[in-house]
């Protein structure tokens, strides 16, 4: 511990500790947490046996049997047609106009002058020219055409009047191409029996009537395709589930299973990194959550450096516990990860930081739990875990609040151990399985557990914190601010005079280092202990001095000063015997920095104007920290105001500012980083609290 301690002093000044710290942490949670999400692999072949059970290590796409299911779906849109309303008209239109043409050449035959078959022919047919442009129009054969050139009129009226009307009514029903052969032999059959013509003219009718038969239904190409895209964006991605079987143990590993396998990076030869990318990034974030709100630029590079240690340190050994429970759960059905202490690192933070630090790394800690706990075939992380321990661990925290010393910590884990049962209940209520009476017990009695850890391994873990890394926590504060300690016992029992001083010193030092955001509690505990090296001899000392009686008066200045200097010496090593936190010796070591006793200077330079002006000042050194420099204005605002004569809110103020600047002066303030602004916020906050002390009075009638 020793040797611990001698490499932590010197270390703890070199300003690159911080990032060693978080470089540390991060290589270690990195090497912990990869465990949990590195990708099972097999070394097997194809056709081969299987060595073990396969299961699928992650929730993946399947693109080819999605692409199969695609096109099944495609293939089973039936094609999209559309009904033409004015096919029937168009066709009848046409038929008509055949006998029309037929009866106009006729029409222009003049009887006295009979044109040759020739001529009527190539009339004929350029005047069904304008037919021909139309696509369904089916042209005659020469021979048709003059089959009926040679009927009578009479013939080509009832075939234009009947024919037609065949076409359109056989034509208003739907037809598609490939039923156009048995609507055209429906037709043929209407053509026979509708006229009572030559076998010649009623062949010329049925090859008009079966060229006027098309189809009325065509195919939509553009809606068909539209739905075969829908019906293929409809179609679910075939997955392979996380925790699937793939394959038995000892069956032949087929090309499709050797194909899915390849697909998940389970083989040996495709391997992914993509894991271990992803665990880097979380461990990079989760390192900006937790360290980058932990670092406070104005604090001092110890300062930020103690608060590291403890947050890596909590963080760390919360994780390596979790990897304990995790090497164990498989053996059980159960979550055995409810056994964790929730509260535990949220409660040393708290303690040793601050609040704000125990909430982060309270969340930070529920998320790498939900990492390292998660199961191997269901998600990436375990919900429920995380929400208990995040549950658990602020309930640690509002339960602190209420703490003021060591022993109240188990009083406080009984609260995180009624906050995890609460938890438990809910998980036990919502989840859908049927518990057996053990698993129920077991269940309830690891939260009761992990409550009381998370308050014993807080007290186990405190004082190693406090003593190797000289860390002091505001629990500690709290205990040495019991006035049943005995050295304030000691402090009331033989100086009452300096008790009071000392409790008056600590009001006015709280309130100034609350002001500027220092350690108040800090402050009010050095201020109880910063004189105690007066009880070695009270009665030196005006504020014990009784009957007016002053020793000093029958001292040279040089003695009185020496016994005046030594009470801060002295002060120092009854608290370092007494094993007093550093930071408690120091206020008493330094509360007066090198100041001067001016008091006796001039009273000794009376009698020897050759005295030099060092012998008469404190030996310091001067304060290190604003709290120190605090309570050294503070002692001497208190004592002062105290030996005023009448003092109202104006000679306060103005005797409060010429303290504080003739310490400025005297560079009592040179080796803290206090700066003018908060040096100026202090001076009020004396002002206030030194104004509610001496408010006037009153004056009560005799």
């Amino acid at each position: 511990m020793k040797s611990l301690i001698m490499k932590w002093k010197r270390w703890r000044e070199n300003k690159y500790l911080p990032i060693i710290i978080i470089l540390l942490t991060s290589i270690s949670m990195f090497l912990l947490i990869k465990g949990s999400v590195q990708e099972n692999t097999y070394d097997i072949s194809l056709m081969n046996l299987a060595p073990e059970t396969i299961r699928s290590v992650k929730t993946m796409e399947d693109p080819v049997k999605t692409e199969e299911e695609k096109e099944k779906a495609a293939a089973e849109v039936s094609p999209v047609y559309q009904f033409q309303e004015e096919t029937a008209e168009n066709q009848s239109t046409i038929a008509e106009s055949i006998f029309d043409s037929v009866l106009d050449v006729k029409g222009e035959i003049s009887p006295e002058e009979p044109e040759s078959a020739v001529e009527s022919l190539q009339k004929l047919k350029k005047e069904m020219n304008v037919l021909t442009e139309n696509d369904s129009f089916v042209p005659l054969t020469d021979d048709a055409l003059n089959i009926l050139l040679k009927q009578n009129p009479a013939t080509l009226n009832e075939a234009k009047e009947k024919l037609p009307v065949l076409v359109e009514e056989t034509l208003n029903e739907p037809i598609r191409t490939e039923n156009l052969a048995i609507e055209r032999d429906k037709v043929v059959q209407k053509v026979r029996t509708t006229f009572n013509f030559p076998d010649d003219v009623t062949n010329v009718l049925i090859s008009i009537a079966r060229g006027s038969i098309i189809a009325t239904e065509i195919k939509n190409d553009e809606l068909t395709d539209l739905r075969i895209e829908q019906a293929k964006a409809s179609v679910e991605p075939t997955r392979i589930l996380q925790g699937q079987i793939l394959v038995q143990k000892g069956e032949i590993v087929s090309k499709e299973v050797y194909r899915q396998l390849e697909l998940l990076g389970m083989l040996t030869n495709k391997s992914s990194y993509k894991p271990y990318i992803g665990v880097s990034l979380f461990v990079l974030l989760t390192m900006w959550v937790l360290f980058g709100q932990t670092i406070r630029v104005k604090e001092s590079n110890l300062h930020n450096a103690k608060n590291l240690i403890v947050v890596a340190f909590s963080v760390i050994v919360s994780v390596l516990m979790m990897k304990v429970l995790q090497s164990v759960a498989y053996n059980f059905d159960i979550i055995i990860a409810f056994l964790f202490p929730t509260a535990m690192v949220s409660m040393l933070v708290y303690i040793l930081v601050n609040e704000r630090a125990a909430f982060i790394s309270n969340f930070v800690v529920a998320a790498y739990a939900g990492i390292i706990f998660q199961e191997g075939y269901t998600n990436i992380f375990q919900m429920e875990v995380a929400l208990y321990i995040l549950f658990g661990g602020i309930a640690g925290i509002f339960a602190m609040q209420h703490m003021y010393n060591n022993s109240q910590i188990l009083r406080s884990s009984l609260i995180v151990a009624s906050v995890n049962l609460t938890f438990i209940l809910f998980y036990l209520l919502m989840t859908k399985t049927t518990y057996e009476f053990t698993d129920i017990a077991f269940y309830i009695g690891a939260a009761l557990v992990s409550g009381v850890l998370s308050g014993a391994l807080t007290l186990g873990i405190l004082p190693f914190f406090e003593s190797a890394f000289g860390i002091l926590s505001t629990m500690r504060l709290i205990e040495l601010s019991s006035p049943n300690h005995p050295l304030l016992k000691k402090i009331l029992t033989e100086t009452p005079g300096t008790y009071h001083h000392s409790l008056m010193v600590a009001n006015l030092a709280e309130a100034a280092c609350e002001a500027i955001g220092a350690n108040g509690l800090l402050a009010r505990v050095g201020c109880y202990y910063h004189d105690i090296g007066k009880t070695n001899r009270p009665g030196f000392f005006i504020e014990n001095q009784v009957n007016g009686y002053n020793p000093h008066d029958n001292l040279s200045p040089e003695a009185s000063k020496d016994i005046i200097i030594s009470h801060a010496v002295e002060g120092a090593d009854i608290l370092k015997k007494n094993k007093l936190p550093k930071e408690i010796i120091d206020v008493a070591e330094q509360h007066h920095g090198t100041s001067l006793l001016k008091f006796f200077y001039h009273k000794a330079k009376e009698m020897n104007p050759n005295i030099e002006e060092g012998s008469f000042r404190y030996p310091g050194p001067k304060p290190q920290t604003k709290e120190i420099a605090i309570i050294s204005v503070a002692d001497s605002v208190e004592a002062a105001v105290r030996s005023m004569k009448e003092p109202n809110a104006e000679k306060i103020h103005r005797l409060i500012q010429s303290i504080i600047k003739d310490k400025v002066i005297d560079g009592q303030f040179d080796e803290c980083d206090l700066s003018f602004k908060e040096i100026k916020k202090i001076e009020e906050s004396f002002c206030s609290t030194m104004n509610g002390t001496f408010h006037s009075r009153i004056e009560y009638p005799k």
